[in-house]
């Protein structure tokens, strides 16, 4: 009868057990609060999800609006590259064609007196 304990020993073994298993079920209780429902997580994923597709579709736009852009400032630098060559011409005609036509006039008015 030596080893087997008093009924005062088993009650406070109890309460001690029943103690360390409220502290259990506080700790798991407090870590239940903290963890996401899975309901609140898919909410977010998809709040994440619109939010990235609306920044990937301004992504696009802006992209397609600098490359009209880009496109336009080409389109004006081959319309101003066919207004030099334009002005390259009209100065061959209007000044060194008469020049060349006068020299001709002039030779063949000195050929004609001999």
């Amino acid at each position: 009868m030596g080893d087997e304990p008093t009924n005062g020993e088993l009650a406070r073994r109890l309460d001690a057990g029943f103690d360390d298993l409220k502290e259990d079920m506080r700790d798991l209780a407090g870590r239940l609060d903290t963890k996401v429902d899975a309901n609140l997580l898919t909410l977010q994923q998809q709040a994440q999800d619109e939010r990235t597709h609306l920044i990937a579709v301004r992504v696009s736009a802006l992209e397609d609006a600098r490359q009209k852009e880009t496109d336009v400032r080409q389109e004006e630098a081959r319309k101003a590259e066919a207004q030099r060559a334009s002005d390259r011409r009209l100065i061959l005609t209007s000044l060194v064609v008469p020049l060349l036509l006068l020299l001709l006039q002039v030779y063949l008015a000195s050929r004609g007196t001999k």
